[in-house]
């Protein structure tokens, strides 16, 4: 009797946008309570992933390779070994994907917390995963994550996994640093400003001929929730009236102009559009492509 398969298939998908390629790449999932919810109650909350057989808050975490002009970007690390042990899988699909981490010429984050730039660097060593690849970011993410003055007003949760983390994290490239404010950041790549989440929480448009697909990085983090309830923000949101604005501004513009999106906590791969529904919206999960 044959055996049956005890593991999943590597978390990789593509999909083409014009000339340029993006690959999710899956760096597992991170389980969480729904006290972090504001806005909203915890029954609320949990009726709305009830509706959606989704009774818990999983949280999927993904990053994106982009390929174009002969370049190679990813676009977040993950969790690296910082947080669950569900997570930290990025190394892994990678390999499976036979990409090498020195191959990648540029790492942009959306954001310092710890599950988009704890992969930067190896905790064990404090040497770089991607030795050859510059560090892209807002201008206001190290600026306010390497501030003495911020660190000290928060938890001892945050200045741990937060601020210490993201400082350890990204010395190792401190030479290699590229700051933006907006504009193009890659070959057909251009940063978007979506502040609130972070000071200098940016999301990435990837263009090319008539296509277009945007990386909204954290506008949400519990998909059902949030997009049904615009309102509803994080207890890790550092600016929680900024980070509703945007989400509205962004859902707003994606419903409107019918983008296709995908993100760092939508359930893997992750493509999708989005919908007006009632006073909030719905995800519309892209169809499954067999060709690239």
């Amino acid at each position: 009797m044959k055996s049956a398969p005890t593991t999943q298939v590597p978390g990789v998908y593509h999909r083409r946008v014009g000339d340029i390629i993006v690959t999710a790449i899956s760096d597992g999932f991170l389980d969480g309570n729904l006290d972090v919810l504001r806005n909203i109650t915890e029954d609320e909350a949990r009726q709305i992933l009830t509706a959606h057989f989704r009774p818990a808050r999983r949280t999927a975490v993904n990053a994106f390779l982009i390929w174009s002009a002969g370049r190679l970007a990813l676009v977040e690390t993950g969790c690296g070994t910082y947080m669950q042990p569900s997570s930290g899988k990025i190394l892994t699909n990678l390999k499976a994907l036979g990409v090498d981490p020195a191959d990648i010429d540029v790492v942009m984050l959306t954001h310092m917390h710890p599950d988009h730039s704890a992969g930067l660097t190896d905790m064990a060593t404090g040497l770089p995963h991607y030795p050859n690849a510059e560090l892209v970011m807002h201008e206001n993410e190290p600026k306010h994550w390497f501030d003495d003055a911020a660190m000290a007003k928060g938890t001892d949760r945050e200045k741990k996994l937060f601020f210490q983390a993201g400082r350890e994290q990204v010395l190792p490239y401190k030479d290699r640093w590229r700051l933006f404010q907006k504009g193009e950041v890659f070959p057909g790549v251009t940063a978007m400003p979506f502040h609130g989440h972070t000071p200098g929480h940016a999301g990435y448009l990837v263009a090319s001929g008539q296509d277009q697909l945007l990386i909204w990085g954290d506008i949400v983090h519990v998909p059902e929730v949030q997009t049904a309830r615009p309102e509803v923000c994080m207890a890790f949101d550092t600016d929680t009236k900024a980070a509703e604005a945007t989400r509205r501004r962004v859902f707003d513009m994606v419903a409107t102009d019918r983008l296709l999106v995908t993100g760092m906590h939508l359930h893997f791969p992750g493509f999708t559009h989005l919908v007006p529904r009632g006073s909030g919206y719905q995800l519309i999960p892209a169809a499954w492509e067999q060709q690239i």
